[in-house]
């Protein structure tokens, strides 16, 4: 009787541990949420359930997961970036005009433009970590001062406000191939932004949750004071993650360049909220320490879903911001329930 009964509680132990894990997944939220909107939108649209159209809807949240999980990652360090968006287009500008304007191959812009990118990122670091100035007041005047040189430098040097066409240039079609090509798979299309997205969520999350690194992260973004009384390397943590949203800005910018040969200098303004949304819809908190990259990418396809599925469902599009905010506050408000249920569970 007496084993019966411990059997019992050692099965019931570990039920409870097993729920309080789950409840503490920074993702569940937004699984929940991705779940329902599914549903909804293959109810409510004939070709929503269509492999093509799950591709498109794929190749949309790729474009936003691509940055959207870096910006995870700097969230979860405690600290956002603000000029994410017009990066991307600094990117593709700087990679377009190098090769346009030395008659190189193209990837010699692709390798000025990675470099240059990078050194966006660590200037962003190194400035938030030598003045603590809030990450807020940095990244906003690294946003004014890119988008006043995107425009300036492209007036400046082509005339326009766009770039000249490299369709015809050296390098052209295997850049094309590398950031901007079209996979046939089952005799489905599939972009390859879609294989970049998975290929960041796996090292992010291998970053996150099997190395130092990782835990670095998480210390900094939880109490950076803390993290640094016991020798975590606050600094070069908070000038890593700034360069890791650069590297996810550069290959966006790249992917944006060679699907498109031009880039309009104006464009990228405003997309800096939509990958912190997916971020804060994947379960990341903005005071920092908490989320996944997975909840980051399962947030980016809430964002293509519901971008998508209004479009095929023939709704009036004018709703999706409507929508989208819905999605942040539904689903801040589910993490937050979540975890407080998973604390009064300990």
């Amino acid at each position: 009787m007496s084993a019966t009964t411990d059997g019992m509680h050692e099965e019931r132990f570990l039920q409870s541990a097993s729920a309080r894990r789950l409840l503490s997944r920074p993702e569940l939220g937004s699984v929940v949420g991705a779940v329902a909107v599914f549903v909804v939108f293959a109810l409510a649209a004939d070709g929503f359930l269509r492999a093509s159209s799950l591709s498109t809807v794929l190749y949309a949240s790729s474009t936003i997961g691509i940055m959207a999980v870096p910006v995870a990652l700097l969230m979860i360090g405690g600290e956002f970036d603000l000029s994410a968006g017009v990066l991307v287009t600094s990117s593709a500008l700087i990679s377009s005009m190098t090769s346009y304007q030395l008659t190189a191959n193209v990837w010699v812009g692709v390798g000025v433009s990675l470099l240059a990118t990078l050194a966006v990122g660590a200037f962003n670091g190194f400035l938030l970590t030598r003045t603590r100035l809030p990450s807020f007041i940095v990244t906003l005047g690294t946003f004014l001062m890119l988008t006043g040189l995107n425009l300036g430098f492209t007036k400046l040097i082509d005339g326009t406000v766009s770039t000249k066409t490299i369709a015809d240039m050296e390098g052209f079609p295997a850049a094309h191939a590398v950031f901007a090509s079209t996979l046939t798979v089952g005799g489905v299309d599939v972009k390859v932004t879609i294989l970049w997205w998975i290929a960041l969520v796996a090292v992010a999350s291998w970053i996150l949750l099997r190395t130092r690194a990782g835990n670095w992260i998480l210390a900094v973004g939880g109490n950076a004071d803390a993290a640094r009384a016991v020798g975590v390397p606050v600094a070069r943590t908070r000038v890593a993650l700034y360069m890791g949203v650069a590297l996810g800005a550069w290959i966006s910018g790249q992917h944006l360049l060679f699907s498109y040969d031009v880039v309009q200098s104006g464009e990228g303004v405003g997309n800096e909220l939509i990958y912190i949304i997916a971020a804060v819809i994947g379960g990341c908190l903005i005071t920092g320490g908490h989320g996944s990259a997975v909840g980051s990418a399962v947030g980016a396809l809430l964002f293509g879903m519901t971008s998508k599925g209004i479009v095929f469902a023939e709704w009036n599009p004018d709703w999706f911001k409507f929508f989208l905010g819905a999605m942040l506050l539904l689903a801040t408000l589910l993490n937050h329930w979540v975890r407080k249920r998973a604390e009064a569970a300990k």
